[in-house]
């Protein structure tokens, strides 16, 4: 254990249960959130919270004041998207973001930085061939803009290990679970049809994971991995028909959805997304969102689990505990 651990991005979804983890395990956390952030009071009391942004390195400064050789960066922070047009605000976070905290954390000499990217970082595989983190990193490897960002982030990230920082990324698949209060994808998808408006689904699938293994995996991370090493911290591979399927046992539901063919779902994307974006409801359904699920999702923790016995647990806990978070929520 390190005698302080920051936290960016410690808000949101993946960054709250990384903050409550570590609370748990009697740690010192200082975490940086946002001005007038909704989610600021649901951190837990004995995190110490500084007002600022990932993109203002004035804030950062601030954030960074006392950090040293017993400090340790874990850095949750970023925009996750599906749209088709996330804006800049995309790379700025995601990109400038890191560049900035990586400066900070070379400046101080941190004595570790755990950043967070993402499987969509890694360039895709032919179907049939299981994805590892043993790949060239670049964003004109990767398609859509998420991918693309995080990608760029990545690369930033091996190049400061090169330079000397003890730096190592974690590239969590997709991320679900109970606590998801800002509502992810696939949040978002089940809210939908717990409530009996999911009509139609996508036939097609992704390897999901839970965020609390996630989180374990990251804190595991900043005790034994190597630097200038990734680590991929996926779930299993499971179709959004299946997952459908396990939420509706776990609310005992007999609602169902059709699940349109991929083919289908890729010419009715544009309009839903545009939909969406018109009447201001979550993004599930847009063109990068089909073609994830039309994609490669067979992703391998072997490193993981051989370097810091990371084990995501079975896919029908997580989706059991989260039917029953969101049935629970007002």
């Amino acid at each position: 254990m390190f005698d302080k651990y920051l936290v960016t991005g410690a808000t949101g979804f993946l960054g709250r249960v990384v903050a409550e983890e570590l609370v748990r395990r009697k740690a010192q956390v200082h975490a940086l959130v946002l001005h007038d952030d909704p989610y600021t009071d649901l951190l837990p009391k004995e995190v110490r919270t500084v007002i600022g942004d990932v993109c203002d390195k004035s804030s950062l400064s601030d954030f960074f004041a006392d950090a040293d050789s017993r400090t340790c960066v874990i850095h949750c922070a970023g925009i996750v998207s599906v749209a088709s047009r996330p804006g800049p605000r995309l790379y700025q976070v995601n990109v400038g973001g890191t560049w900035k905290v990586l400066r900070q954390c070379m400046e101080h000499d941190v004595g570790k930085m755990v950043y967070v990217s993402s499987v969509h970082a890694i360039p895709e595989k032919p179907k049939g061939c299981i994805i590892s983190e043993d790949c060239e990193f670049s964003p004109g490897l990767v398609d859509g803009d998420y991918a693309k960002s995080k990608a760029a982030a990545t690369e930033l990230v091996f190049d400061a290990a090169e330079r000397g920082l003890n730096a190592s990324i974690v590239f969590p698949s997709g991320i679900i679970g109970p606590g998801d209060l800002q509502g992810g994808s696939f949040t978002s998808m089940a809210k939908s049809f717990l409530s009996g408006k999911l009509p139609f689904a996508v036939c097609g699938g992704y390897d999901f994971v839970d965020v609390r293994d996630v989180a374990r995996g990251i804190l595991a991370c900043s005790e034994s991995g190597e630097p200038g090493k990734g680590y991929i911290l996926s779930g299993c591979y499971v179709t959004i028909r299946r997952m459908l399927q396990l939420v509706g046992k776990a609310a005992k539901l007999k609602y169902r959805s059709i699940c349109l063919p991929l083919g289908l779902a890729r010419l009715a994307a544009p309009y839903y997304e545009r939909r969406s974006l018109r009447e201001r409801k979550p993004l599930f359904f847009t063109p990068y969102s089909v073609s994830v699920l039309a994609s490669n999702g067979q992703f391998s923790h072997a490193a993981a689990s051989e370097r810091f016995a990371y084990q995501p647990r079975p896919i029908e806990e997580t989706l059991g505990d989260m039917t029953a978070w969101l049935l629970n929520q007002k």
